[in-house]
C-alpha cells in the first residue's frame, strides 16, 4: 500500500478543488487533490462566474488563461413574459467594481483544464485521479485518508474501489468532494435544508451555424413552460426547461425530449450538436458546520443552491479563498487553529445571502399558475423591469463576524478593485499591490512617510503591505481614474484594512487611526474570534 505525506489533502478536482490547491500552492505548501474519476469529466455543469470570481483568478496568476476559455456578456440579462413583454432588465456589460466583466460565461471542462494544468506545473501540488477516497482517520495532530483505485466502463460510469490501496497522510484535509461529500459524512455533519424542491432539464448545445443571440442570457417567465436561455461558454448554448407537475422525470430527460423541446427554438441536429441533457433537482440547503478538527469543506460539499442567480461556483471559489489564506497562517504557526473556526461563521452568512437571492428568484420564475403570472407581469412591467422595483429585497451580501472589526460599516464587504497608475503603467489593485494583507491609505504621500518608521517596521513584520492612493502628489498609487478618491469620499474613510482574500476587515476615518487598525487585525489573526472596534472607527 503505497504512502505520502503532505499538509494538505484535497478531496475532489472539480473546479473549487483545483482552485484551493493552487492556492494553497502558490503560499509554498505541499499539496495532493485526490480525484476518483480517472479521466477529467468530460460533460458541462457550471457555466457563470462573476467579477468577484474573476479577481480570484487573477490572485491565482490565471488572469489570461482563464479569459481565453470565457465569454464576456456584452449586454442585458433579460426576463420576458411569453407576449415578449420585458419584466426584468439587468446591465452585464462592462467591468464590475472587481476590475473584471460583470458576467462571465465557460464551459466548465475547459476551465477545469486551466486549473489542472496550472497545477500540475507547480512542483509542490499534485493531481491524482482515480483514486476514491473510502475512509478518513483523525489524529491529534494529522489526518490519514484512505483510498482505492477505481475503474472507467464503456457507459460512462465510475466503479468505486473495493478496497484501499492508497494511503495519503497530511495536517489538514479538505472536502470538495460534492453534495454527497464523504468528507462531509465523516464529520458528521447535518444540512439545513430550505425546502425548494424544483425538477429542471438542462440541455447544453454546440450549435453548428452562426445565429446571434440577442440578448445573449434571458429567462422565459412562461406558465406553460418556465425556460432559461443562457450561453454555455464560447460557441455553445444551453437550455434549461422546468418540469411540470404531470411529467415524468425519467420521461423527460430522455434525448427525444431534449430534441422535441429544442425544435421549438429553432434547433435541430441540422444546425445543433446536443452536447449533454441531465435531469438536475434544484434544491437550497448547507452544512450547519463547514470546519471540524483537521477537516474543513468547501463548495457543493457545503451548500447546494438553485442556479437563478448564478452563484453556484461561485460561492464554492469565495469558500477556497476564505478558508486557504487562513489555512496557510495555521500551517506556517503564525495563527492559532481557532483561526480555522472564523471560516463557517463567515461564508455560512454570506451563502445564506446567496442562496436566499437564488430562492426567491426562483420564486418568480416558477410560476405555473396562468393568473398568478399574469400579476407578476404586470407588477414587474408596472416597475419598469427595473430590479430595484421588481426584485426581492435582500440584505447586502456580507461574511458574518470573524476577522473583521465591529460596528464597522463596511467590515465583511469586498473591496473594490479600481485600476492604479504605477510608474506611470496602468495597474488593477492586487496586481499593484501583490498578494497578502492590504493597508491602503487616501494620501498624496507615501505610505513610509505617513506612517512613520516605528510603523512601517512593525507592518512588514505582520505580513502587511501599506499604500498610499491619491490622483496628485507622490502616492504609492496614483489614482487616474478618480474612483478611488469617489470610493474613499463616499464611505467617509481614510484608511481601509483588507484581508488576503479582497474582504475588508476595517476602517478607519482618519490616518492617525491606522496603528489602532492594524493592531486590531494582528489581535483577531492571533485570537481568531472578533476584535474590539476602537475609538473613530468608521
Amino acid at each position: 500500500m503505497q504512502n505520502s505525506h503532505h499538509d494538505v489533502v484535497i478531496v475532489g478536482a472539480g473546479p473549487v478543488g483545483l482552485a484551493a490547491a493552487r492556492m494553497l500552492g502558490q503560499l509554498g505548501h505541499d499539496v495532493v487533490v485526490v480525484e476518483r474519476w480517472p479521466e477529467p469529466y468530460p460533460l458541462p455543469r457550471a457555466v457563470h462566474f462573476d467579477d468577484e470570481i474573476g479577481r480570484v483568478f487573477q490572485s491565482m496568476g490565471l488572469a489570461d488563461e482563464v479569459k481565453a476559455v470565457t465569454e464576456p456578456v456584452p449586454d442585458f440579462y433579460e426576463w420576458r413574459n411569453v407576449a415578449g413583454e420585458v419584466l426584468l432588465r439587468i446591465d452585464w456589460s462592462g467591468t464590475g467594481p472587481n476590475g473584471w466583466p460583470t458576467a462571465n460565461f465557460f464551459s466548465q471542462p475547459e476551465l477545469e483544464l486551466v486549473l489542472a494544468d496550472a497545477i500540475e506545473s507547480m512542483p509542490n501540488v499534485r493531481l491524482v485521479r482515480g483514486a476514491d477516497v473510502i475512509d478518513i482517520e483523525e489524529y491529534e495532530e494529522r489526518v490519514v485518508v484512505h483510498a482505492g483505485e477505481t475503474q472507467m466502463v464503456k457507459t460512462g460510469q465510475c466503479i468505486p474501489p473495493t478496497r484501499a490501496n492508497r494511503t495519503f497522510t497530511a495536517r489538514y484535509a479538505i472536502g470538495c468532494d460534492g453534495a454527497n461529500s464523504f468528507v462531509r459524512k465523516r464529520m458528521s455533519v447535518e444540512m439545513d435544508d430550505q425546502g425548494f424542491f424544483f425538477d429542471w432539464l438542462i440541455v447544453d448545445t454546440i450549435p453548428t451555424d452562426d445565429l446571434q443571440w440577442s440578448p445573449m442570457n434571458w429567462q422565459l417567465c412562461d406558465p406553460v413552460r418556465p425556460t432559461t436561455i443562457v450561453s454555455g461558454g464560447p460557441k455553445r448554448r444551453r437550455w434549461e426547461f422546468m418540469r411540470l407537475p404531470d411529467e415524468n422525470p425519467s420521461e423527460l430527460g430522455t434525448t427525444e425530449t431534449a430534441w422535441r423541446l429544442l425544435a421549438a427554438w429553432g434547433r435541430t441536429p441540422a444546425n445543433t450538436r446536443l452536447e449533454r441533457h441531465a435531469m438536475y433537482t434544484f434544491a437550497a440547503r448547507w452544512a450547519a458546520r463547514w470546519n471540524s478538527g483537521r477537516l474543513a469543506i468547501a463548495g457543493d460539499a457545503a451548500h447546494q443552491m438553485p442556479p437563478f442567480a448564478g452563484q453556484g461556483m461561485c460561492s464554492g471559489l469565495r469558500d477556497a479563498a476564505n478558508l486557504t489564506w487562513k489555512l496557510d497562517r495555521v500551517l506556517r504557526g503564525v495563527s492559532e487553529s481557532a483561526l480555522l473556526d472564523t471560516y463557517t461563521g463567515e461564508r455560512i452568512l454570506h451563502l445564506q445571502h446567496a442562496i436566499a437571492m437564488s430562492v426567491e428568484l426562483g420564486k418568480v420564475i416558477c410560476v405555473l399558475d396562468p393568473d398568478e403570472a399574469a400579476q407578476r407581469d404586470a407588477r414587474m412591467i408596472a416597475g419598469g423591469a427595473d430590479p430595484a422595483n421588481v426584485l426581492p429585497v435582500a440584505a447586502r451580501p456580507v461574511l458574518g463576524s470573524g476577522v473583521s472589526r465591529s460596528e464597522c460599516a463596511l467590515s465583511g464587504t469586498l473591496a473594490p478593485q479600481f485600476a492604479v497608475e504605477v510608474d506611470r503603467s496602468p495597474e488593477l489593485l492586487d496586481t499593484a499591490t501583490g498578494s497578502g494583507a492590504v493597508l491602503l491609505l487616501a494620501s498624496a504621500r507615501p505610505a513610509e512617510q505617513v506612517l512613520g518608521s516605528s510603523m512601517w517596521q512593525q507592518l512588514a513584520a505582520s505580513e502587511i503591505t501599506a499604500k498610499t492612493i491619491a490622483a496628485k502628489g507622490e502616492p504609492d498609487l496614483r489614482d487616474f481614474t478618480g474612483e478611488w478618491e469617489r470610493w474613499f469620499l463616499a464611505n467617509a474613510i481614510t484608511a481601509v484594512m483588507i484581508r488576503p482574500d479582497h474582504y475588508i476587515y476595517g476602517t478607519m476615518s482618519n490616518i492617525d487611526g491606522a496603528a489602532e487598525l492594524v493592531a486590531g487585525y494582528t489581535t483577531c489573526l492571533r485570537s481568531g474570534v472578533t476584535a474590539v472596534p476602537a475609538p473613530g472607527a468608521a
